[in-house]
């Protein structure tokens, strides 16, 4: 896949073009934040918890995905992962693509909105499994809670959404070998999730991925938060008006026989066949 700029032709990832410095400023935080977790326990402050709504500490829900996350990093055993250098590699490659089509204000609008809108929706869920079951690996005390919407996993959940969305028709290879439509990435990533939930038993974080992920085609699809709205209203009102035509064509008893002439009106290629009249 090969985009042209003014200067030159720029390939899929901006591996042979400019770099975006948004971008390299954004995996550069996260591989500086996932360093330090060796180092430090003074970033679990910058991690999603219960302590958003519990202790007031709101800046959880927007600051969560830039801090990077190891194996382990919640449990206060991090384990290092040559990984860590294929998860950036691949998030460079999507973040560059998705930046140089969106632009700043919408790359970091979609970024930040989806993430905190997901942690909004997981922390809710959380709070109510724990509170209609009663069950503690529900609530607060999970030491895996929101273990599966994490730093670079959230970045990277949204970003390759957002690329799913702007390049449907895009063939990637997945595991650098099998060639896919990018539009079937979102459904890959919310297998993933699910994988993941299965073996973490994080609920709330599978909600909040599957959450990031349609808040961010929302993002994508409306420029603007009025539009989309206004979109919203325009389908919702269409269906209930659709929904009130049915009931009262049912009511009515009224039933649709063939005449003539009509069907050529809408189609002139199809003059032999009759109208609909009732």
């Amino acid at each position: 896949m090969v985009y042209k700029t003014q200067m030159r032709q720029v390939r899929f990832g901006g591996l042979d073009g400019p770099a975006q410095r948004d971008v390299v400023l954004l995996v550069a935080v996260v591989f500086v934040t996932y360093s330090a977790q060796f180092f430090t326990s003074a970033l679990s402050v910058l991690r999603l918890s219960d302590a958003v709504w519990l202790q007031g500490q709101v800046w959880r829900a927007v600051s969560y995905p830039f801090i990077g996350l190891a194996n382990g990093g919640l449990s206060g055993r991090p384990m290092a992962s040559v990984f860590i250098l294929l998860e950036l590699f691949i998030l460079y490659m999507f973040a560059s693509d998705v930046f140089r089509v969106l632009g700043r204000r919408r790359f970091w609008r979609t970024l930040v909105f989806s993430t905190a809108g997901a942690a909004i929706i997981a922390l809710v869920v959380h709070a109510v499994g724990g509170l209609a079951t009663g069950d503690r690996a529900l609530g607060g005390q999970a030491m895996n809670a929101f273990v599966l919407m994490q730093g670079q996993r959230m970045v990277l959940a949204v970003i390759i959404a957002a690329y799913a969305v702007l390049r449907a028709n895009a063939t990637i290879l997945l595991f650098f070998v099998l060639p896919i439509k990018a539009r079937w990435f979102l459904w890959l990533e919310i297998a993933f999730a699910f994988i993941g939930f299965l073996s973490t038993k994080d609920f709330a974080g599978f909600v909040g991925v599957c959450a990031a992920i349609g808040l961010t085609v929302w993002f994508v699809r409306h420029p603007t938060l009025k539009g989309g709205l206004h979109e919203l209203r325009l389908r919702t009102e269409q269906r209930v008006l659709q929904r009130r035509l049915g009931r009262m064509r049912n009511k009515s008893k009224l039933r649709v026989v063939r005449g003539e002439g009509e069907s050529s009106l809408k189609d002139p290629s199809k003059k032999d066949e009759p109208p609909w009249v009732n």
